[in-house]
């Protein structure tokens, strides 16, 4: 039916988008937030030439400009008191869930981490391999604008211990008494990285690109962040590698219709809670899904914090989430492909039926007891995923974006003479003589000495 409309909600009606008559998805509706960086490029620029000329000087005055710190004694680096306090303020439930969660990445990075050395003879007497080494030192961003978020420090910190980071080190707004998340001191200390400092947004990213009297420079930042975040990274990627693309939250809830469609809706809350420059679909051919749907969201909203319903609801209400109906699970999962998505949940009849056919999506959540909420704090994946259609391209945060290889290859006095008259022909042709020259018999000569 085209004419399957919303329910009046507070404020505005859920956005519904009818493709099934569409050959094409509109590029509207594959749009995110970070797509278009142009208003918080100039923005982002001059906070940076800020930080890179006044160092520390800039991060506190930012602090008191964008987080909203009140007091004049704020440090930038959190002490081991900071730490020592923060154990005393988090329940011990929440310690012992940062606990289980650390357990489940620390076992699934170990578990992904490559072996430090491999050769293989590739020619009779010539052997070649990698050499995987840490990357010296690796800043993981942990956002804090929109909320607390532990979980992130626990997947950007654990795979960088697995990993052997010489220097890992974590940068997060402060709040505004000028102090670091208590939860996120916790996890990084049990995690295993207790360098803290206190600044965010494009100032931070400016901050480990450049280094400050107080904040090291750092090789590589990784983690996720507001378009402020986004656009630093962009700016500075020629001082710092910006490792996994990961803007705002995403998320696609792909349904059919064997499942209810209030638990879709449940689903498509998650990823919209997390602010209003998020995206979030359910897609489905059942229109008997989107009714009920529709139908379950004001109750789900009404039972909420309001602050994160309201941010669900400028997402579901706006131009980058919604519902999506499609003319079949063909279609759908099209879209999917499409649109790349950070999260995808797969609630169908037989979510490893279609595993298969998903070609872009950064992670994959297969059956009804399978919510993307577990995947963000319990499973074990890294749940810092490529986000804006990288899922193109790109992969989850891994052990291997704190790592790098080096080639490796030794060949033997019996193994060289073959290759070398191989080599010798291929410099010729390509015109390097110099090349040619150096697997010459001049070489054998030189040996003799």
């Amino acid at each position: 039916m085209n004419d399957v409309s919303t329910p009046e909600l507070p404020a505005a009606r859920v956005t519904f988008h009818d493709v099934r008559d569409l050959v094409e998805f509109p590029p509207a509706l594959l749009a995110r937030t970070e797509a278009d960086l142009g208003p918080f490029m100039d923005g982002a620029a001059s906070i940076i030439e800020a930080v890179r000329t006044e160092g520390d000087a800039a991060l506190l005055r930012f602090a008191r400009q964008f987080d909203r710190v009140t007091t004049e004694t704020m440090t930038l680096r959190a002490s081991p008191e900071d730490f020592d306090r923060a154990f005393k303020r988090v329940p011990p439930d929440v310690i012992r869930a940062i606990e289980v969660a650390i357990d489940a990445v620390r076992r699934f990075h170990e578990a992904q981490k490559p072996e430090e050395m491999w050769m293989k003879e590739i020619h009779p007497g010539a052997w070649a391999g990698d050499r995987v080494l840490p990357i010296d030192s690796v800043a993981c961003y942990v956002p804090r604008g929109k909320g607390a978020f532990p979980s992130v420090t626990i997947m950007t910190a654990v795979p960088a211990v697995v990993a052997g980071v010489r220097r890992p080190i974590i940068i997060t707004p402060p709040g505004a008494d000028g102090e670091v998340d208590a939860g996120t001191l916790v996890a990084a200390r049990l995690a295993g990285i207790t360098e803290i400092y206190k600044c965010g947004g494009a100032q931070g990213v400016a901050a480990v690109a450049f280094g400050t009297e107080t904040v090291p420079r750092c090789l590589k930042i990784v983690g996720p962040g507001s378009p402020w975040v986004v656009a630093a990274k962009r700016l500075l990627s020629t001082r710092i590698d910006p490792g996994v693309p990961a803007g705002p939250s995403e998320s696609i809830i792909l349904a059919d219709d064997s499942v209810n469609g209030a638990l879709a809706a449940l689903d498509l809350i998650v990823e919209s809670e997390h602010g209003p420059d998020s995206s979030a679909y359910l897609v489905t051919s059942s229109e008997e899904v989107v009714r009920q749907a529709l139908e379950s969201l004001p109750g789900h909203w009404s039972e909420m914090e309001p602050g994160r319903a309201a941010f669900s609801r400028t997402v579901l209400t706006g131009p980058r989430g919604g519902v999506v109906l499609t003319r079949d699970l063909d279609q759908a999962i099209d879209f999917v492909n499409a649109y790349a998505p950070e999260h995808l949940e797969i609630l169908v009849k037989e979510p490893l039926g279609i595993l298969g056919r998903i070609r872009n999506a950064g992670e994959v959540l297969l059956g009804p007891h399978t919510p993307v909420t577990l995947g963000n704090y319990m499973l074990g994946p890294n749940a810092v995923l490529p986000t804006g259609g990288a899922a193109r391209t790109a992969s989850p945060l891994s052990v291997f974006d704190y790592m790098k290889r080096s080639s490796v290859a030794y060949v033997t006095a019996a193994g060289y003479a073959p290759l070398a008259r191989h080599a010798h022909a291929f410099a010729l042709y390509e015109g390097f003589s110099g090349h040619a020259r150096a697997v010459s018999p001049m070489r054998d000569q030189l040996l003799l000495f």
